[in-house]
């Protein structure tokens, strides 16, 4: 084997195991903002349906990250040099944003405000991951979690409850969460 030959393999596993735990990641993370919007829903069944039609979208995409990740890899990922202290850099100033935004909303009195705060903080978070790994996705993930965002903050200017919020923004950003999760594990 050639060390050309090595490099490849070694950047085709790099390849799959990126996108197996991105969709997985995406998956996992889609689940809990439908736990989230679903916690508005005032109707048990219903709040308790979209729980488990959750779960079992959960369960489908993780089955096909495993799946689509053990695939022919269509287009290596190509890494910038310290992309993993990228990608840690980005997540800590995730976490700090989410928290400022917590803490802002709650001392503003406006716990409503929080789900689409969230959401704009976690919507803009992909446009680094984007190109830290190399994932042109993020880029329309960022952007639709970002419009989600939008239509919460529109919708808690209406006056509405959080918990019309929470549903708008929780099940919004499930739905994009999720679909981003389904076309990293089976499209790469």
């Amino acid at each position: 084997m050639t060390l050309d030959a090595v490099d490849t393999a070694e950047c085709e596993a790099l390849t799959r195991n990126l996108r197996r735990r991105g969709a997985i990641v995406l998956a996992f993370f889609a689940l809990v903002w439908a736990f989230a919007g679903g916690s508005g829903i005032a109707s048990m069944p219903v709040s308790v349906t979209v729980g488990v039609v959750a779960v079992v979208l959960t369960a489908v995409a993780v089955v096909s990250a495993f799946r689509g990740a053990a695939g022919p890899v269509v287009r290596q990922v190509r890494l910038p040099e310290k992309w993993n202290r990228g990608v840690g850099l980005v997540n800590v100033a995730e976490v700090v944003a989410i928290f400022a935004v917590v803490a802002a909303s709650n001392a503003a009195g406006r716990p409503e405000l929080i789900p689409p705060g969230i959401c704009l903080v976690v919507g803009l978070h992909f446009l680094p991951l984007a190109r830290l790994f190399d994932q042109w996705q993020y880029k329309w993930t960022a952007w639709l979690l970002t419009a989600v965002s939008v239509a919460g903050f529109a919708v808690a200017a209406t006056g509405a409850a959080g918990e019309t919020v929470r549903i708008v923004v929780g099940l919004g950003a499930a739905v994009v969460l999720l679909g981003s999760s389904l076309h990293v594990a089976v499209r790469g």
